[in-house]
């Protein structure tokens, strides 16, 4: 008989699991950035600064990670107050209606260290579609001087607007929007430092 065994047996049953664990978005330090042909000449770009929300990450097994996030469709930034205006129309993101974007990961993979793939569904004036993002990880650790354990992505994606209604001045103002996140969250709970 191996008298071995049941002491691995405890030992493993004893040794800490980490588990998806829940973060609070840092909107100081997280944007919602996207871009759009305008009349072929430039890119316009423009910003959300109303992110709400939060995300499970699981550094050891992606899989177990998840978010569910609310953006603030009034919080738009065009760098200029009339087309802040004229797209919270109804012919454009309908704001009075619609007040909320929602993005909900439903499956997160991993490819490799630091990168994967997120599967969701987006709800943008009140139509749901789904909408995959290529996600980077940064780091994880504490943060230098707000002593929180603080995790940082960069995810990527494009989409059409005409998916979601939005078909004013096609295709002279274009349909594929490039979207890009950068996102700092804070650890909820208790600190607790992975094993080297």
């Amino acid at each position: 008989m191996n008298f071995r065994l049941p002491a691995l047996v405890a030992f493993g049953l004893a040794a800490p699991v980490f588990a998806a664990e829940t973060y609070r978005f840092d909107t100081v330090h997280s944007q919602v950035q996207f871009r759009v042909s305008h009349l072929g000449f430039s890119e316009s770009e423009g910003e959300f600064h109303d992110l709400r929300g939060d995300f499970r990450f699981d550094r050891d097994d992606w899989s177990r990670s998840s978010c569910d996030v609310r953006i603030g469709v009034a919080s738009l930034d065009l760098d200029d107050a009339a087309w802040n205006r004229k797209m919270l129309e109804r012919d454009w993101f309908d704001v009075a209606r619609f007040p909320d974007l929602r993005y909900r990961c439903l499956k997160v993979e991993r490819i490799d260290a630091q990168r994967g793939r997120i599967e969701g569904e987006l709800t943008l004036r009140g139509i749901t579609r789904p909408v995959a993002l290529d996600l980077r990880f940064n780091r994880a650790g504490i943060h230098k001087y707000s002593l929180k354990y603080t995790a940082g992505f960069m995810a990527t994606t494009t989409i059409r607007r005409s998916d979601f209604g939005m078909v004013k001045y096609l295709p002279e103002i274009g349909d594929e929007i490039a979207i890009r996140l950068d996102i700092e969250g804070q650890r909820e709970g208790v600190k607790r430092e992975r094993k080297k």
